[in-house]
């Protein structure tokens, strides 16, 4: 039986400077904490549990439209019945045809009862509706489980104690099986519950704080490169999810932005090639405000969002049919935030039509105050 227990609370969103191979990135998905407790059966104990049926119910998924157009929701948004109808009633309204919903932000909080006691009904409400939902699970960022269990965490080198980086978020350790398994456990029952694809976030190595005191308990660099363990858990969850008889969600994986442009894994193990072969979709973070100044010869990268997603989604069109991939496997995030430049509906239908003119079809936009600017999408 899984047993889930949640409290949450909606704080600011932020981003965070990193550095990675010599490049000024920002971490493109930070979502300030829903504070929780939360976990599934095998990693940690909770005090007051909510039972969920141990008889499985058969819960109907939909097919992934194309093209997709999909929006970002929070988990405290999902439980908020005023506001995640707000959105709702936008996807009735305009091009939309799908929603991701976090299932595990960084803090490492459940999307569970208590926090939105009718999820399953409401993705049941999304489906009559046509819409197509989607869960975000961000991977090895988890506040909550380091705590509880420090053993999987990344700790520091200089006196074992769990690492934090600059915002002061602990890891998991991306080489911990014990680890990989719980995240599959998170999307097999989140997939039972009605989800029709698992998107992935976070599936990298920390980059950000003091790099310098950092120790990983399961991941050998003198075994193994950053790339090679990320490609064995990609590969580890295609296995366990995709191509096993338990479970076949449709899996996606978020990636940094330059993935699309860079050759090398900016020291963070992400390599676009390596993810092709073990997700349906790819979708890079390619928010222009997110690329270093003079990026492709813009000063300010921001204010050219066409420019910018033309330049990043055409490479990675290219390399995926170098590997002899679909190119409609890509999917990529856009930006609906201002950071750097104003994003007007001029600006978001800009990236828009920079992912058409690369070939491609779909999109997801990314606010994280989950406002998003109607006019673009009408």
């Amino acid at each position: 039986m899984t047993r889930i227990q949640v409290e949450v609370r909606f704080l600011p969103f932020l981003f965070l400077p990193i550095v990675a191979s010599g490049f000024y990135l920002y971490s493109p998905h930070l979502v300030e904490p829903l504070l929780y407790q939360a976990n599934l059966d095998g990693l940690a104990a909770t005090t007051t549990l909510i039972d969920m049926p141990t008889q499985k119910e058969i819960v109907s998924h939909l097919s992934t439209p194309e093209p997709l157009y999909a929006i970002y929701m929070t988990g405290w948004v999902a439980g908020n019945k005023t506001f995640r109808n707000s959105l709702v009633e936008l996807i009735d309204d305009t091009e939309l045809n799908a929603v991701i919903i976090d299932i595990k932000d960084y803090t490492g909080e459940l999307l569970a009862e208590e926090r939105a006691p009718d999820i399953k009904d409401f993705v049941k409400s999304l489906h009559d509706k046509g819409i197509y939902v989607i869960g975000r699970v961000s991977a090895f960022q988890d506040l909550k489980l380091t705590k509880e269990r420090p053993d999987l965490a990344v700790r520091r080198s200089s006196d074992g104690e769990v690492w934090k980086d600059k915002k002061g978020i602990s890891w998991l350790d991306p080489g911990s099986s014990e680890v990989w398994e719980y995240l599959v456990e998170i999307g097999e029952t989140y997939y039972e519950l009605g989800f029709d694809e698992l998107n992935f976030d976070y599936i990298r190595f920390p980059s950000d704080g003091n790099m310098q005191d950092i120790a990983y308990i399961f991941f050998d660099e003198k075994v193994q490169t950053k790339p090679d363990q990320m490609r064995e858990f990609y590969e580890y969850i295609y296995e366990r999810l995709a191509s096993t008889t338990k479970a076949h969600p449709v899996l996606s994986a978020d990636l940094f932005g330059m993935t699309t442009t860079n050759t090398d894994d900016l020291n963070i193990g992400q390599l676009l090639e390596n993810a092709i072969p073990y997700f349906d979709y790819i979708m890079p973070m390619v928010y222009p405000s997110h690329y270093p100044p003079n990026f492709s010869g813009y000063a300010n990268p921001a204010d050219v969002p066409y420019e910018i997603i033309k330049f990043s989604m055409d490479r990675a069109v290219s390399r995926l049919e170098a590997a002899s991939s679909s190119s409609l496997k890509l999917r990529p995030w856009l930006q609906d935030f201002n950071l750097g430049a104003t994003y007007d509906a001029e600006m978001v239908r800009n990236e828009m039509q920079a992912v058409y003119d690369s070939g491609l079809t779909s999109w997801a936009l990314w606010s994280p105050s989950n406002r998003y600017t109607r006019q673009a999408i009408d």
